[in-house]
């Protein structure tokens, strides 16, 4: 009888050890897939990161300059002062810093002017941009340098013709 009843636990502690080894497997599983989406998160996380025009570091929104009735987040009051001073050297990317922080909207195209097409958009540094065409995408889609593809898209001339100031702010 003590010899059945040693198989029998011996049984039970088998399929006890297959049912843990079978959690354990799948809570590494788990794992490993929360590890691959925070990492992705990381990553997207970083290329919207807010930064400042001036110097380029990560800003807090703690200072700001205001520029076309709207906040330009800087990091510093000595970049605060750089654009009060002379915004010129920095348009483009304090415009892409308004429609990052959804001060701008994107209302036609940046390219040509006309009128936007939905299904012409795409990620660009922490944004989402359209256009009017599939050729006016493909301009912006073909350069191969990040900080071109922000310039064909933010630089003044192309600001004025397809974004719009949406959210005025008071001076502070």
């Amino acid at each position: 009888m003590e010899k059945i009843f040693n198989h029998i636990l011996q049984m039970l502690k088998g399929k006890i050890m297959k049912k843990n080894f079978a959690i354990a497997g799948a809570f590494l599983a788990a794992m490993l897939l929360v590890t691959s989406v925070n990492n992705a998160e990381e990553e997207t996380k970083k290329e919207a990161e807010i930064k400042c025009p001036i110097a380029g570091k990560v800003i807090t929104k703690k200072v700001s300059a205001m520029y076309k009735g709207a906040k330009v987040y800087v990091c510093c009051g000595k970049c605060k002062k750089a654009i009060e001073a002379d915004p010129s050297k920095h348009l483009t990317k304090i415009n892409h810093q308004l429609v990052q922080t959804k001060q701008a909207k994107n209302v036609k195209c940046p390219i040509a002017g006309k009128k936007l097409n939905p299904k012409t958009k795409i990620e660009l540094a922490g944004t989402t941009v359209a256009f009017c065409c599939d050729s006016c995408k493909s301009k912006v889609e073909g350069e191969a340098d990040l900080d071109k593809k922000i310039e064909l898209v933010f630089n003044e001339k192309a600001f004025k013709k397809g974004f719009k100031i949406t959210k005025v702010n008071k001076k502070d």
